[in-house]
Protein backbone atom coordinates (compact mmCIF):
# COMPACT_ATOMS: atom_id res chain seq x y z
CA UNK A 1 0.00 0.00 0.00
CA UNK A 2 1.52 2.92 -0.59
CA UNK A 3 1.82 6.47 1.44
CA UNK A 4 1.92 9.71 1.41
CA UNK A 5 4.13 12.15 3.87
CA UNK A 6 3.07 15.38 5.11
CA UNK A 7 5.46 17.81 7.39
CA UNK A 8 4.55 21.08 9.09
CA UNK A 9 5.31 22.86 12.36
CA UNK A 10 3.33 23.31 15.82
CA UNK A 11 2.27 27.06 15.45
CA UNK A 12 2.06 28.92 18.70
CA UNK A 13 -0.04 28.58 21.95
CA UNK A 14 -1.15 25.13 20.84
CA UNK A 15 -4.36 23.75 22.06
CA UNK A 16 -3.80 21.35 25.50
CA UNK A 17 -4.28 17.83 23.06
CA UNK A 18 -2.16 17.20 20.44
CA UNK A 19 -4.73 15.56 18.23
CA UNK A 20 -6.72 19.34 18.83
CA UNK A 21 -3.44 20.96 17.61
CA UNK A 22 -2.58 18.68 14.69
CA UNK A 23 -6.35 19.41 13.96
CA UNK A 24 -6.06 23.47 14.08
CA UNK A 25 -2.55 22.95 11.88
CA UNK A 26 -2.88 20.15 9.65
CA UNK A 27 -2.61 22.53 6.41
CA UNK A 28 -6.42 22.39 5.06
CA UNK A 29 -5.83 20.82 1.73
CA UNK A 30 -4.93 17.30 3.41
CA UNK A 31 -8.71 16.98 4.45
CA UNK A 32 -7.31 15.37 7.63
CA UNK A 33 -10.28 14.83 10.56
CA UNK A 34 -9.62 15.16 14.17
CA UNK A 35 -10.71 11.58 14.24
CA UNK A 36 -8.51 10.50 11.60
CA UNK A 37 -5.61 12.02 13.22
CA UNK A 38 -6.40 10.30 16.27
CA UNK A 39 -6.37 6.96 14.79
CA UNK A 40 -3.01 8.15 12.91
CA UNK A 41 -1.53 8.97 16.06
CA UNK A 42 -2.46 5.48 17.63
CA UNK A 43 -1.52 3.88 14.39
CA UNK A 44 2.14 4.90 15.01
CA UNK A 45 2.27 7.31 11.80
CA UNK A 46 2.84 10.46 13.65
CA UNK A 47 6.42 11.52 14.66
CA UNK A 48 7.00 14.76 17.11
CA UNK A 49 10.42 15.92 16.29
CA UNK A 50 11.24 12.42 15.26
CA UNK A 51 9.70 10.53 18.13
CA UNK A 52 6.67 8.68 17.66
CA UNK A 53 3.39 10.07 19.02
CA UNK A 54 1.04 7.95 20.62
CA UNK A 55 -1.00 9.43 23.27
CA UNK A 56 -3.86 12.08 21.27
CA UNK A 57 -4.34 13.60 24.85
CA UNK A 58 -0.21 14.22 25.54
CA UNK A 59 0.54 17.79 25.31
CA UNK A 60 2.28 19.51 22.14
CA UNK A 61 4.72 22.88 22.27
CA UNK A 62 4.73 25.79 19.70
CA UNK A 63 7.35 24.89 16.84
CA UNK A 64 7.32 21.30 16.78
CA UNK A 65 8.47 19.62 14.02
CA UNK A 66 5.40 16.98 12.84
CA UNK A 67 5.84 14.00 10.56
CA UNK A 68 2.61 12.03 9.44
CA UNK A 69 2.96 9.01 7.41
CA UNK A 70 -0.60 8.91 5.55
CA UNK A 71 -1.41 5.41 4.08
CA UNK A 72 -3.68 5.34 0.69
CA UNK A 73 -6.84 4.77 1.37
CA UNK A 74 -8.18 1.08 1.57
CA UNK A 75 -10.69 -0.57 -0.79
CA UNK A 76 -13.97 -0.68 2.01
CA UNK A 77 -15.21 -3.68 3.04
CA UNK A 78 -18.87 -3.38 1.92
CA UNK A 79 -19.42 -4.36 -1.32
CA UNK A 80 -20.79 -2.41 -4.46
CA UNK A 81 -24.07 -2.93 -5.85
CA UNK A 82 -25.73 -1.78 -9.11
CA UNK A 83 -28.79 -0.49 -7.50
CA UNK A 84 -30.83 2.18 -9.25
CA UNK A 85 -30.52 5.78 -7.25
CA UNK A 86 -32.57 9.10 -7.69
CA UNK A 87 -29.59 11.63 -8.19
CA UNK A 88 -30.66 14.93 -7.54
CA UNK A 89 -27.02 16.71 -7.34
CA UNK A 90 -23.55 15.14 -7.64
CA UNK A 91 -20.48 16.97 -7.59
CA UNK A 92 -16.68 15.55 -6.91
CA UNK A 93 -17.16 16.17 -2.81
CA UNK A 94 -20.85 15.37 -2.42
CA UNK A 95 -23.98 13.80 -3.61
CA UNK A 96 -27.68 14.45 -2.74
CA UNK A 97 -30.09 11.03 -2.93
CA UNK A 98 -33.51 11.03 -3.26
CA UNK A 99 -34.07 7.60 -1.23
CA UNK A 100 -37.11 5.55 -1.47
CA UNK A 101 -39.34 3.77 1.39
CA UNK A 102 -37.98 0.54 1.91
CA UNK A 103 -34.33 1.25 1.46
CA UNK A 104 -32.00 1.16 4.50
CA UNK A 105 -28.91 3.50 4.63
CA UNK A 106 -26.21 1.55 5.61
CA UNK A 107 -25.44 -2.48 6.16
CA UNK A 108 -25.96 -3.91 9.59
CA UNK A 109 -26.27 -7.48 10.74
CA UNK A 110 -29.86 -7.26 9.87
CA UNK A 111 -29.55 -5.87 6.19
CA UNK A 112 -26.44 -6.80 5.04
CA UNK A 113 -26.71 -6.04 1.26
CA UNK A 114 -28.91 -3.76 -0.88
CA UNK A 115 -28.20 -0.99 0.96
CA UNK A 116 -27.84 2.85 0.12
CA UNK A 117 -23.94 2.17 0.52
CA UNK A 118 -23.97 -0.46 -1.03
CA UNK A 119 -25.16 1.54 -4.18
CA UNK A 120 -23.09 4.30 -3.94
CA UNK A 121 -20.02 2.34 -3.68
CA UNK A 122 -21.13 0.83 -7.48
CA UNK A 123 -22.15 4.58 -8.30
CA UNK A 124 -18.94 6.20 -7.22
CA UNK A 125 -16.37 3.92 -7.84
CA UNK A 126 -12.64 5.14 -7.70
CA UNK A 127 -14.13 8.68 -7.30
CA UNK A 128 -14.53 8.46 -3.61
CA UNK A 129 -11.54 10.07 -1.69
CA UNK A 130 -11.23 8.03 1.12
CA UNK A 131 -13.45 8.98 4.04
CA UNK A 132 -11.52 8.43 7.12
CA UNK A 133 -8.89 6.19 5.33
CA UNK A 134 -11.76 3.96 3.40
CA UNK A 135 -13.13 4.30 -0.02
CA UNK A 136 -16.31 4.68 1.41
CA UNK A 137 -19.25 7.10 1.31
CA UNK A 138 -19.23 9.44 4.33
CA UNK A 139 -22.95 8.93 6.27
CA UNK A 140 -23.18 12.29 7.88
CA UNK A 141 -27.12 11.55 8.26
CA UNK A 142 -29.82 8.97 8.18
CA UNK A 143 -33.24 8.71 7.65
CA UNK A 144 -35.25 5.13 8.89
CA UNK A 145 -35.66 2.41 6.39
CA UNK A 146 -39.08 3.19 6.01
CA UNK A 147 -39.05 6.72 5.45
CA UNK A 148 -38.56 8.14 2.07
CA UNK A 149 -36.47 11.33 1.11
CA UNK A 150 -33.43 13.39 0.74
CA UNK A 151 -29.98 13.14 1.92
CA UNK A 152 -26.60 14.45 1.34
CA UNK A 153 -23.58 12.18 1.58
CA UNK A 154 -20.08 12.94 1.61
CA UNK A 155 -17.49 11.69 -1.39
CA UNK A 156 -14.36 13.29 0.30
CA UNK A 157 -13.07 13.87 3.42
CA UNK A 158 -13.37 17.67 3.63
CA UNK A 159 -16.91 17.39 2.24
CA UNK A 160 -17.42 14.77 5.35
CA UNK A 161 -16.42 16.66 7.92
CA UNK A 162 -17.91 20.18 6.82
CA UNK A 163 -21.29 18.44 6.92
CA UNK A 164 -20.68 16.53 9.90
CA UNK A 165 -19.71 20.17 11.60
CA UNK A 166 -23.52 21.71 10.62
CA UNK A 167 -25.33 18.96 11.27
CA UNK A 168 -23.75 19.17 14.93
CA UNK A 169 -24.41 22.89 14.62
CA UNK A 170 -28.18 22.37 14.05
CA UNK A 171 -27.72 24.52 11.43
CA UNK A 172 -28.98 22.32 8.50
CA UNK A 173 -32.47 23.07 7.18
CA UNK A 174 -34.25 19.66 7.28
CA UNK A 175 -38.43 20.04 6.16
CA UNK A 176 -41.03 16.68 6.39
CA UNK A 177 -43.92 16.04 5.25
CA UNK A 178 -46.03 13.56 7.77
CA UNK A 179 -49.34 12.01 7.57
CA UNK A 180 -50.92 12.31 11.51
CA UNK A 181 -53.83 11.60 13.36
CA UNK A 182 -55.49 14.31 14.55
CA UNK A 183 -55.11 17.21 13.98
CA UNK A 184 -52.58 19.42 16.36
CA UNK A 185 -53.87 22.63 17.61
CA UNK A 186 -53.56 25.13 20.21
CA UNK A 187 -56.73 25.45 21.15
CA UNK A 188 -56.96 21.82 21.87
CA UNK A 189 -57.29 21.27 25.81
CA UNK A 190 -55.73 18.05 25.92
CA UNK A 191 -52.37 19.17 24.21
CA UNK A 192 -51.99 22.23 26.67
CA UNK A 193 -51.71 19.14 29.37
CA UNK A 194 -49.01 17.08 27.59
CA UNK A 195 -45.66 17.91 28.81
CA UNK A 196 -43.16 18.91 26.57
CA UNK A 197 -45.79 20.26 24.41
CA UNK A 198 -45.87 23.90 23.73
CA UNK A 199 -47.57 26.18 20.77
CA UNK A 200 -46.10 29.34 18.83
CA UNK A 201 -47.32 32.06 16.99
CA UNK A 202 -48.80 30.63 13.57
CA UNK A 203 -50.33 27.98 15.42
CA UNK A 204 -46.85 25.83 15.46
CA UNK A 205 -46.48 23.17 17.96
CA UNK A 206 -43.44 23.12 19.49
CA UNK A 207 -42.01 19.52 21.33
CA UNK A 208 -39.05 19.83 23.51
CA UNK A 209 -38.14 16.64 25.38
CA UNK A 210 -35.15 14.44 26.17
CA UNK A 211 -34.62 11.14 23.81
CA UNK A 212 -33.29 7.99 24.64
CA UNK A 213 -33.34 4.13 23.63
CA UNK A 214 -36.17 2.32 24.98
CA UNK A 215 -35.54 0.65 28.63
CA UNK A 216 -37.23 -2.50 27.40
CA UNK A 217 -37.38 -2.50 24.06
CA UNK A 218 -34.53 -1.74 21.95
CA UNK A 219 -36.08 -0.97 18.94
CA UNK A 220 -37.89 2.14 20.22
CA UNK A 221 -37.22 5.57 21.46
CA UNK A 222 -38.60 7.46 24.72
CA UNK A 223 -39.33 10.44 25.65
CA UNK A 224 -37.83 11.96 29.01
CA UNK A 225 -37.52 15.05 30.77
CA UNK A 226 -33.99 14.18 32.73
CA UNK A 227 -31.13 12.14 30.65
CA UNK A 228 -31.18 11.72 27.41
CA UNK A 229 -30.26 13.55 24.17
CA UNK A 230 -31.92 17.52 23.93
CA UNK A 231 -34.62 17.08 20.97
CA UNK A 232 -36.82 19.61 19.56
CA UNK A 233 -39.25 19.42 16.75
CA UNK A 234 -41.47 22.12 15.17
CA UNK A 235 -44.78 20.92 13.46
CA UNK A 236 -47.37 23.00 11.56
CA UNK A 237 -50.86 21.92 10.14
CA UNK A 238 -50.75 22.05 5.84
CA UNK A 239 -54.15 20.03 5.29
CA UNK A 240 -56.74 18.49 7.52
CA UNK A 241 -58.80 15.22 5.99
CA UNK A 242 -62.37 14.05 7.34
CA UNK A 243 -65.71 15.65 8.33
CA UNK A 244 -64.86 16.23 10.85
CA UNK A 245 -60.93 16.19 10.24
CA UNK A 246 -59.51 13.19 12.08
CA UNK A 247 -55.98 13.30 9.96
CA UNK A 248 -53.92 16.15 8.85
CA UNK A 249 -50.56 16.37 6.29
CA UNK A 250 -48.07 18.22 8.70
CA UNK A 251 -44.89 19.67 8.10
CA UNK A 252 -42.17 19.21 10.51
CA UNK A 253 -39.02 20.75 11.07
CA UNK A 254 -35.63 19.72 13.25
CA UNK A 255 -33.81 21.33 15.68
CA UNK A 256 -32.27 18.64 16.19
CA UNK A 257 -31.91 15.23 14.82
CA UNK A 258 -32.14 12.15 17.11
CA UNK A 259 -33.26 8.71 16.19
CA UNK A 260 -37.31 8.40 14.81
CA UNK A 261 -37.08 11.72 16.58
CA UNK A 262 -40.41 13.15 14.40
CA UNK A 263 -42.38 9.29 14.90
CA UNK A 264 -41.14 9.45 18.97
CA UNK A 265 -42.36 13.21 19.36
CA UNK A 266 -45.57 13.35 17.32
CA UNK A 267 -46.81 9.54 18.78
CA UNK A 268 -45.89 12.02 22.33
CA UNK A 269 -48.19 14.35 21.87
CA UNK A 270 -51.04 11.92 20.96
CA UNK A 271 -50.88 12.75 16.85
CA UNK A 272 -48.84 9.54 15.96
CA UNK A 273 -47.91 8.92 12.03
CA UNK A 274 -50.51 6.91 9.83
CA UNK A 275 -48.53 3.75 9.14
CA UNK A 276 -46.52 3.63 11.87
CA UNK A 277 -45.93 0.09 13.10
CA UNK A 278 -43.31 1.02 16.24
CA UNK A 279 -45.11 4.07 17.54
CA UNK A 280 -49.03 2.65 17.15
CA UNK A 281 -49.99 3.75 13.67
CA UNK A 282 -52.93 2.19 13.23
CA UNK A 283 -55.94 3.44 14.97
CA UNK A 284 -59.48 2.58 13.81
CA UNK A 285 -60.97 6.15 12.33
CA UNK A 286 -64.46 7.37 12.72
CA UNK A 287 -66.32 5.69 9.97
CA UNK A 288 -68.88 8.63 9.28
CA UNK A 289 -65.56 10.75 8.92
CA UNK A 290 -64.22 9.07 5.99
CA UNK A 291 -65.13 7.05 3.09
CA UNK A 292 -64.95 3.33 2.74
CA UNK A 293 -62.06 3.88 0.07
CA UNK A 294 -60.36 6.86 2.53
CA UNK A 295 -60.10 4.54 5.52
CA UNK A 296 -59.39 1.47 3.90
CA UNK A 297 -55.98 3.68 2.27
CA UNK A 298 -55.36 4.06 5.82
CA UNK A 299 -55.46 1.12 7.11
CA UNK A 300 -53.08 -1.04 4.67
CA UNK A 301 -50.84 1.71 4.65
CA UNK A 302 -47.77 -0.02 4.83
CA UNK A 303 -44.76 2.13 6.52
CA UNK A 304 -44.87 5.49 8.25
CA UNK A 305 -46.54 7.90 6.63
CA UNK A 306 -42.88 10.42 6.71
CA UNK A 307 -41.07 12.20 3.44
CA UNK A 308 -38.23 13.72 4.12
CA UNK A 309 -38.54 17.12 1.61
CA UNK A 310 -36.45 19.71 2.15
CA UNK A 311 -32.63 20.14 2.68
CA UNK A 312 -30.47 23.06 3.02
CA UNK A 313 -27.13 23.40 3.79
CA UNK A 314 -23.95 24.98 2.77
CA UNK A 315 -21.35 23.22 0.59
CA UNK A 316 -18.60 22.27 2.38
CA UNK A 317 -15.96 23.04 0.19
CA UNK A 318 -17.16 25.70 -2.03
CA UNK A 319 -19.30 27.70 0.33
CA UNK A 320 -22.41 27.83 -1.94
CA UNK A 321 -25.54 27.47 -0.38
CA UNK A 322 -27.47 24.67 -1.19
CA UNK A 323 -31.08 23.33 -1.36
CA UNK A 324 -33.18 20.77 -2.74
CA UNK A 325 -36.70 19.91 -2.36
CA UNK A 326 -38.25 16.72 -3.19
CA UNK A 327 -41.92 15.94 -3.88
CA UNK A 328 -44.14 13.49 -2.12
CA UNK A 329 -43.57 10.11 -3.09
CA UNK A 330 -46.27 8.04 -5.11
CA UNK A 331 -47.66 6.11 -2.35
CA UNK A 332 -47.74 9.12 0.06
CA UNK A 333 -49.53 10.99 -2.78
CA UNK A 334 -51.77 8.60 -3.70
CA UNK A 335 -52.52 8.32 0.00
CA UNK A 336 -53.59 11.73 -0.03
CA UNK A 337 -55.88 11.71 -3.15
CA UNK A 338 -57.96 8.74 -1.90
CA UNK A 339 -58.32 11.27 1.69
CA UNK A 340 -59.76 13.94 -0.10
CA UNK A 341 -61.98 11.67 -1.67
CA UNK A 342 -65.78 12.90 -1.03
CA UNK A 343 -67.54 10.97 1.28
CA UNK A 344 -70.41 9.14 0.05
Amino acid sequence: MGTRQIEFQIAADPPSRLDKALSRDVPAEENLSRTRLAKLIDEGAVLIDGVPASDPKAKVAGGASVAITVPEAEDSHIGPEDIPLDIVFEDDDLIVINKPAGMVVHPAPGSPSGTLVNALLHHCGDHLSGVGGVKRPGIVHRIDKETSGLLVVAKSDAAHHGLASQFEAHSVERYYRAICYGVPDANDPRLRGVKGVSFESGNIMRLTTQLARHKTDRQRQAVLFHGGRHAVTRARVVETFGSPAGLALIECWLETGRTHQIRVHMAHAGHGLVGDPVYGGKRKLASKAFSAISSEAVRNFPRQALHAAVLGFEHPVTGENMRFEAGLPHDMQKLIDQLRAPLT
